[in-house]
């Protein structure tokens, strides 16, 4: 009778970690994306280079320019963590790492239209419209 009280205490401990890493897990992992991409892009100067991009390219204003108007107290994030978060959850850590290396390499239309493509069948309106919202607040702020 000791052995299943402790087999069972055993289980029950196990269980809570499994739960405890599937709810903080990618919150960890986005911080830590989130704070090396912010300390990448800030160092390098590309953050720069990345809005100049973007003000040179009039179909990737019209795109942002969407979010200007936008409440964002009803989207399903208002901050870059919550917004990198909500990304690792759904493309994954590699994915994303990929992504952010064809950014520094420069892309060509076809690779961004591919990215556009890929953010648009994962994610919902709302979760685009967020992310135009916070691109726009980023760049003219």
């Amino acid at each position: 009778m000791k052995f299943i009280k402790v087999l069972f205490g055993i289980i029950i401990f196990i269980g809570i970690i499994v739960v405890a890493a599937y709810y903080f897990g990618p919150k960890l992992v986005a911080d830590q994306v989130m704070e090396k991409v912010s300390i990448e892009l800030q160092d390098s100067g590309q953050l720069e280079t990345i809005k100049e991009e973007i003000e040179n390219d009039p179909e990737l204003q019209e795109f942002i320019a969407e979010g200007k108007g936008v409440d964002s107290s009803k989207l399903p994030f208002q901050t870059k963590e919550e917004a990198t978060r909500a990304l690792v959850t759904k493309f994954g850590l590699g994915e994303i790492q990929e992504i952010q290396s064809k950014a520094q390499n420069g892309m060509t239309e076809e690779e961004k239209q591919e990215i556009f493509n890929k953010l648009e069948s994962n994610l919902t309106e709302e979760e685009m419209l967020a992310l135009k919202v916070l691109a726009y607040k980023e760049l003219y702020k």
